[in-house]
């Protein structure tokens, strides 16, 4: 049964000794498309050579991070216009963008202006917008509510909120919820959050190689570790394995215009 990782970072400096090794693990595990999520200007290059080497399988986002702003965050994203604007780009999706103040409010207003800017690509290129959300659910909620319409659709990723919050990206209607490893800690509450999503709205991710699933919690996270967070799903939602392997996948590939 195919899996489809919506989010990791494998081109990051923590897989530069054994990225083979990790590639050929997720493939042995069933994973046959992943979406990378860029970060910054220096993460282009790592995530760019990893998807020609690996085109049907790793595909590349293009964004800038919310901790990766700062006063020169310009700078960062005329260089990703550019390559956007650029004939045949292998991009699949805008990201990981989207807001973070849980290490610092300093940037607030400029990661709320590379948010929105971001955005507008989203709508204007047709991809979907890849969104973290870290202690700034009110925030970002007035910004997608200010800059949503049909044109917008995306997934906010490694999702961690609570009900009021999962409705209220429900409600947009052409957004996915991104579920990876936090929904297999215990005491996480996540697990009852998540049983009143329909599954129709999951989309599956790791986040590697951050935020490893039990029993690896702690570690560092790999694409193969998606099997646990499915396990995970088919536990919550009553289901096989294989049917919320299925339904994930078909939405993944829904969302990022594959099908």
């Amino acid at each position: 049964m195919p899996l489809f990782d919506t989010h990791n970072h494998i081109f990051a400096e923590q897989f530069s000794k054994d990225i083979d090794n990790v590639i050929a693990n997720a493939q042995t595990a069933g994973i046959t498309k992943m979406v990378l999520p860029n970060i910054d200007k220096e993460s282009v290059e790592p995530m760019l050579a990893l998807h020609k080497k690996h085109p049907d399988l790793c595909l590349p986002a293009i964004g800038l991070h919310p901790t990766s702003v700062d006063d020169n965050f310009n700078d960062a994203l005329t260089y990703f216009e550019q390559l956007l604007e650029s004939l045949n780009h292998p991009f699949v999706g805008i990201g990981e963008t989207g807001l973070d103040l849980y290490w610092d409010k300093t940037f607030l207003a400029q990661q709320i202006e590379s948010l929105s800017i971001q955005v507008e690509w989203a709508k204007k290129y047709q991809l979907p917008i890849i969104l973290h959300v870290r202690d700034a659910f009110d925030e970002i909620f007035e910004v997608i509510d200010r800059l949503h319409d049909e044109k917008l659709t995306g997934i906010f990723h490694c999702f961690t909120g609570n009900t009021s919050q999962a409705e209220h990206i429900l409600d947009y209607k052409t957004f996915k919820i991104g579920i990876g490893g936090v929904v297999t800690f215990k005491n996480s509450g996540l697990d009852k959050v998540v049983k009143n999503i329909p599954l129709e709205q999951i989309v599956i991710e790791t986040d590697a190689p951050y935020l490893a699933p039990t029993p690896y919690r702690g570690k560092r996270n790999e694409p193969a570790y998606l099997t646990y967070v499915v396990h995970k799903l088919a536990e919550i939602y009553e289901l096989p394995f294989d049917t919320v392997a299925q339904k994930t996948f078909d939405n993944a590939m829904t969302v990022f215009k594959l099908k």
